[in-house]
């Protein structure tokens, strides 16, 4: 395993990183004990980067489990702002009950959020605390202010963002230095080859800043095992948040990675992998195994190479800085989600 550093903290870790959605019994394996075993043969192949959060369910009790006696070895990291997995709003009724100050990133949750998370893996520091999404309703000077009094107290060893937009993240490092408050350390984005748009802006922010990127969902939020094909219909379709799993568009490019991969001699795994670290930007990408066959079939791709010549071929695939359409998942400013920040009153709408 070759070994990155993280951005300018001076920490070393591994090109893949183990994350830890699929540990959560709520929604990945059910059995804890398997997700341990399959934690541990990660971490005996050289991995030492776990990823997890405080939304994903059970899993911080998971993995607090499965690093007993390993945990020296380890670069923890985990996030906070949004809500609990098992506590998620599923109608109109339940979401008006979820409590408000319970997610975010506020200096009065951040602080409670931390408690609960060190509980849960069983540990006295996180290595790398991440805001998990950007939160409009809080100043960032406010999150960056609790963040660094975390830094000083010894519970956190650095700081991160995730889904921010590039003008967010170039924000945060101007307050940060004006303020003299501890800067993001890494950003942690969607990225794969069916989901490029960061290759455009904050990737190039990120590397301006000297910020580690921890990238997620490499494998297209598993089109890219090539078990989505044209036509087919399979378990995968009809799992959680699949929506975009029968998107003809990405399914289109799928049909034209698969003979690449072939051609190139590895599997699609291997080549969506090996694309996702290629990028100098690109510290690690977080593999979402939840079985140990998943996990097995991603280490065996940890030395594949790409070509330019392989690279030039992705790249008429699907062209840099593009996606070829926008993950369910991936974070929408308040400007998009709300019309009213976008249209003039009725009243103002007149001819001038």
């Amino acid at each position: 395993m070759q070994y990155r550093t993280l951005g300018r903290t001076g920490i070393k870790v591994s090109p893949y990183a183990l994350g830890t959605l699929m540990f959560a019994t709520v929604i990945g394996s059910p059995d804890p004990d398997d997700s341990i075993k399959v934690i541990h043969k990660a971490l005996d192949a050289g991995i030492n980067f776990v990823d997890t959060a405080d939304a994903y369910g059970d899993s911080e009790e998971i993995v607090g489990r499965a690093l007993k006696g390993r945990r020296d070895n380890v670069i923890l990291a985990t996030k906070v702002g949004l809500p609990r997995l098992n506590a998620l709003p599923r109608t109109p009724a339940t979401a008006a009950a979820t409590d408000p100050n319970q997610r975010g990133a506020s200096r009065r949750w951040i602080m409670t959020a931390v408690e609960g998370s060190l509980r849960r893996l069983q540990t006295d520091h996180i290595d790398l605390y991440q805001i998990q999404r950007p939160d409009p309703g809080t100043d960032i000077e406010e999150t960056l202010s609790a963040l660094s009094d975390l830094i000083r107290s010894g519970k956190v060893r650095a700081i991160g963002s995730s889904t921010m937009p590039a003008s967010d993240i170039i924000e945060a490092q101007w307050v940060a230095e004006r303020r003299g408050l501890e800067r993001f350390h890494t950003e942690q984005p969607p990225y794969s080859i069916l989901n490029r748009s960061i290759e455009s802006e904050v990737l190039p922010a990120a590397q301006r800043y000297g910020m580690g990127t921890l990238v997620w969902g490499p494998l297209g939020q598993g089109m890219l095992t090539g078990r989505v094909r044209k036509g087919e219909q399979n378990d995968l379709r009809r799992a959680r948040f699949s929506r975009h799993l029968t998107d003809e568009r990405r399914i289109d490019v799928v049909e034209q990675l698969i003979p690449l991969a072939d051609e190139a001699g590895m599997p699609l795994t291997h080549l969506a992998m090996a694309f996702a670290i290629a990028h100098p930007g690109v510290t690690s990408a977080i593999l979402g195994p939840r079985t140990m066959e998943h996990l097995d079939n991603l280490l065996a791709g940890v030395d594949v190479t790409l070509t330019d010549e392989i690279l030039d071929r992705i790249d008429e695939i699907v062209a840099p800085g593009t996606d070829v359409t926008r993950l369910d998942q991936a974070y929408l400013p308040s400007a998009l989600l709300n019309p009213n920040l976008r249209r003039r009153p009725v009243s103002e709408r007149g001819a001038a």
